[in-house]
């Protein structure tokens, strides 16, 4: 799978040059396997080093690389993927802050969007 569409890059590019901004998550990775989930705000000019949420264990803030995913190869021929239904909806301080009270992205994701939903629906 391609991590990055080219329309995927250059939102995360633009995201780049706007440097402390609370962005918007543009795209979500993960391990199809195990633990592993990135949500990714920016992209820096040399098209490698994005920026956002990591969870390998424990959620935080950081910089990882895009090639380092990209070459990750798992059982069964499998690599990490892009979430292609993802939309991220939210800041990515909403995202850090649910994912460090919930444990994980992924329970946080769940969270968040309930909650969304809820309010959506007026309960």
């Amino acid at each position: 799978m391609i991590l990055l569409t080219d329309e995927l890059r250059a939102q995360l590019l633009a995201n780049g040059r706007q440097r402390d901004t609370d962005h918007v998550p543009v795209v979500k990775f993960f391990n199809p396997l195990g633990a592993g989930v990135w949500l990714a705000t920016e992209l820096d000019a040399d098209g490698d080093i994005l920026f956002g949420l990591a969870d390998l264990g424990e959620p935080e803030l950081g910089y990882f690389s895009l090639e380092e995913m990209a070459s990750v190869s798992l059982p069964f021929g499998l690599g990490i993927e892009r979430d292609i239904l993802f939309s991220g909806d939210f800041p990515i301080s909403v995202w850090a802050e649910a994912a460090r009270e919930a444990g994980s992205i992924r329970r946080a994701e769940r969270i968040i969007y309930a909650a969304a939903r809820a309010r959506r629906e007026g309960t």
